[in-house]
């Protein structure tokens, strides 16, 4: 079981969007991509069969997934997480500082 998954909020701890709040879209091996940081300005061919426009487009790129942490909306604050046993055999995350479930 992950830390993080995709849909939960995450608050970015180390480079140039430090400190700004998203949600995880996916995940590719070892790095997260999240909604509306580390955007990048990429220029694009045009291919008019395809109907695809030229030019310059912003899309977001993945970070290492050691560079972000959940955000606790209790704390309002990035906190730790650890996992738990529920009475009927399943698996939980929690948070660490708060002692609740992560999503509840």
């Amino acid at each position: 079981m992950q830390r993080i998954k995709k849909g939960d909020d995450v608050v970015i701890r180390i480079g140039k969007d430090k400190g700004k709040l998203g949600k995880v879209l996916g995940f590719k091996e070892n790095k997260v991509l999240v909604e509306g940081v580390n955007k990048v300005k990429k220029h694009q061919k045009g291919n008019p069969s395809r109907g695809v426009e030229g030019g310059i487009v912003e899309k977001e790129m993945p970070l290492d997934i050691s560079n972000v942490g959940l955000y606790n909306p209790k704390t309002k604050k990035v906190d730790r997480i650890g996992f738990r046993f529920l009475e009927d055999g399943k698996k939980v995350r929690f948070f660490k500082s708060t002692n609740e479930l992560v999503g509840s």
